[in-house]
């Protein structure tokens, strides 16, 4: 692996947009490989891990946080209900919604598919020089700051 990257001393807004979507796309798909169960698809694991983190929600909280149809998020909470990773219950203050909760396997496989996401990026971390670590943090910090604008 690099550890050497030239730097222009001036990028444009457009190079530098197109370099980072390439390499935070990559770096995605490459995270996104990482997981516990391989049957389990990326969109079910993040709706998942969603559920771990922020608890039960309803169907359309659910395809609401994930931007996509109602529709398609039920096929993808029944392909999560099928393999025992959640269950669904009745909205105890409005009989038509459901509410999406994850069982125990779902939180075991979200912490093992993280635990497994970390290890492989810390791998990697681990051989970068202080200096590339130390600015690879200042971008993350500015990574998460446009993703929250």
């Amino acid at each position: 692996m690099s550890t050497t990257i030239d730097r222009p001393k001036r990028v444009s807004t457009h190079d530098l947009s197109t370099a980072v979507r390439i390499g935070v796309a990559r770096l995605g798909r490459r995270l996104r490989a990482e997981k516990a169960d391989n049957e389990v698809s990326d969109a079910q694991i993040s709706a998942l891990a969603f559920l771990v983190r922020e608890g039960a929600h309803t169907l359309g909280e659910l395809s609401e946080h994930e931007r996509v149809t109602p529709p398609s998020m039920n096929r993808t909470v029944n392909c999560l209900a099928d393999s025992g990773f959640v269950i669904r219950v009745a909205d105890p203050s409005d009989g038509r919604k459901v509410v999406v909760t994850p069982t125990e396997k779902g939180h075991e496989l979200v912490a093992e598919t993280r635990r497994q996401r970390d290890a492989w990026l810390y791998q990697r971390l681990s051989r970068l020089t202080p200096e590339q670590r130390r600015t690879l943090a200042d971008a993350a910090a500015i990574m998460r700051e446009l993703a929250d604008s």
